[in-house]
């Protein structure tokens, strides 16, 4: 169990790094829909969305 100083640290860093914690939470919310709930078409739809990405990350560089 965590001390409430170890808790008060915590939601200082997440209000710190506001965009980061966004960033973690969207990444674990799409991993475990991909492991846990999505179904074929799910599968096909996101892995064109991902290619699509790919090709648009390395147009940018």
């Amino acid at each position: 169990m965590k001390s409430n100083s170890q808790t008060e640290a915590n939601k200082r860093w997440q209000e710190k790094n506001r965009e980061y914690t966004r960033y973690l939470n969207a990444r674990s919310a799409a991993r475990g829909f991909i492991r846990n709930r999505a179904n074929a078409e799910d599968l096909q739809e996101l892995e064109q969305l991902i290619k699509d990405r790919r090709l648009k990350i390395k147009s940018e560089n």
